[in-house]
């Protein structure tokens, strides 16, 4: 409620959209006193109301809606705490520059909770170093997840982390002994940690967005495909993805795929799912994730097959006229079995969703070890186990991976996940097979079995590819019976060899 003193306050949150609003309810919700200011007068009220109802309840703090920044830091405890739940980009920069304006002081500690861009968070660190300490906190879980018990991904100042700590892990998802969620005032392993420098926080995030682009799409090629060839109603698709969400493919995506596909549309009462227009948005963080990928070398093929089948799906139009226009020779569906080819599905979704995570956590080694950040690959896995958006249940086995080799070189090769993609191997090369045969896009799943395949490649055709850019641009190549170090070209043209008699 609005009734505290001044200096009261444990900690601030700027910008009370869906996601701010819903931070700050579960810190009051955690006994924290919270300030909140919002340039909208609308969510100032919208906030201050449900706080006031949360307020009846006991064992709840209070809330100071501010009409200012100035009284935004006068209602607070120093050192000051301030979360900003504003859009990624220059206005992160704008309010700590209006801050710093109304009085900001450089012990005093600004948290960007947003989606920035993780270069942009390490220029912000150095911009207000000695100015302020500054700090960010990648928030996933969405608006349940923020107001309930989200997953945070930290990093900064240490000393920041060390203060505002305790805030983090009470409103943060928790897990019990066995990597399993539990209730919001339940107790259990915080799913909030600290990451190391700044940036680092805000790349786990976009990483794991890259991974939550990837998953979304191979659930959605699998729906597709079981609705195309398989004709089998969205209702009967989404009781199959009930029953394997009680199994192995157990996960937040695959919990909602199944809701939304037995769902009906309130104006038509068609499955809901059959009146949306196919064409996805995309807010760029897994775009960053492809293109970071392309610029580490760090090979992530399902991601970036994952933002292509978003764009494609925008052009609905050319779709429209290549429907019509395109023709091609495809098998014909009924000499598939539908009992076996779901069960090729689960297996190839399984095995798909391996390699999207392989993909990314091999994407995170490589750039840790380009910053120098070290981090740590079991606590990652840790607090992506409840709380966001890919939380998963085989992420306790990717836990215990890295916990029994922190320097594993690749995912696929824990032995856990050797024996269960042999096991599971033939579904997903089938479910691959048959998507070409009967002409259903499989992009994600497909180039998630191409990387699983290239990396049981000992040899690559790049041998080929290094002699054609040695042939036609003198690009030099490296001998097996010689040292890698060592460069050699081979005199390819005629025209070249008569300029060296030359």
């Amino acid at each position: 409620m609005s009734s505290l003193n001044l200096s009261q306050s444990n900690i601030a949150m700027i910008g009370l959209g869906v996601m701010g609003k819903s931070l700050a309810l579960n810190l009051l919700d955690q006994g924290f006193n919270v300030t909140g200011f919002d340039i909208s007068e609308a969510h100032r009220e919208r906030a201050d109301s449900e706080a006031k109802e949360l307020a009846q309840q006991a064992n709840k703090g209070g809330f100071v809606k501010a009409a200012d920044l100035k009284q935004v830091l006068d209602s607070l405890v120093k050192p000051r705490v301030i979360a900003l739940s504003v859009p990624a980009g220059n206005i992160v920069e704008a309010v700590i520059d209006d801050l710093l304006a109304a009085g900001l002081e450089s012990d005093d500690i600004v948290i960007d909770t947003g989606n920035s861009l993780w270069t942009d968070t390490e220029a912000r660190d150095q911009k207000y170093h000695g100015k302020l300490r500054f700090f960010s906190t990648a928030v996933s879980g969405g608006e349940v997840g923020a107001r309930t018990g989200p997953a945070l991904m930290a990093s900064g100042d240490k000393d920041a982390w060390n203060y505002v700590q305790p805030m983090w892990e009470a409103i943060s998802a928790k897990v019990d002994e066995n990597g399993l969620p539990v209730g919001q005032f339940d107790k259990g392993e915080p799913c909030a940690a600290y990451l190391g420098p700044a940036g680092a926080g805000h790349y786990v995030k976009m990483v794991h967005n890259g991974i939550e682009y990837a998953d979304m799409q191979l659930i959605c090629e699998v729906y597709h495909f079981m609705y195309d060839v398989l004709d089998m109603s969205a209702q009967e698709i989404g009781g199959v993805f009930a029953k394997w969400n009680r199994g192995v493919l157990n996960s937040y995506l695959m919990e909602i795929s199944a809701d939304i596909l037995q769902t009906p549309d309130p104006v038509t009462q068609k499955p809901f799912v059959e009146i949306v227009l196919d064409k996805a948005g995309q807010k760029g963080t897994g775009l960053w994730t492809a293109v970071n990928s392309l610029q580490e070398g760090a090979p992530a093929p399902t991601i970036a097959q994952a933002v292509f089948a978003r764009a494609q799906s925008g052009q609905k139009s050319i779709r429209v006229n290549g429907s019509k226009l395109l023709k091609t020779h495809v098998q014909p569906q009924c000499g598939l079995s539908k009992e076996e080819t779901i069960a090729e599905l689960h297996d190839a979704l399984y095995c798909a969703k391996l390699s999207v995570y392989a993909q990314g956590f091999d994407l995170m080694n490589a750039t840790s070890i380009k910053e120098g950040w070290d981090l740590d690959f079991a606590h990652i896995a840790k607090i992506w186990r409840a709380g966001c958006i890919i939380r998963a249940i085989f992420l306790q086995d990717i836990t215990n991976a890295y916990q029994s080799d922190a320097n594993l070189e690749n995912l696929l090769f824990a032995d856990r996940f050797v024996e269960e993609v042999h096991n599971r191997s033939f579904g997903w090369r089938a479910a691959v097979a048959n998507s070409a045969l009967t002409g259903i896009p499989m992009p994600a799943i497909s180039s998630s079995l191409s990387y699983f395949d290239a990396l049981r490649c000992e040899t690559l055709p790049a041998n080929l590819l290094q002699a054609q850019r040695d042939y036609f641009g003198a690009h030099t190549y490296s001998r097996l019976d010689e040292p890698e170090s060592s460069k050699f070209h081979i005199t390819w043209s005629e025209a070249e060899r008569k300029q060296l008699i030359l």
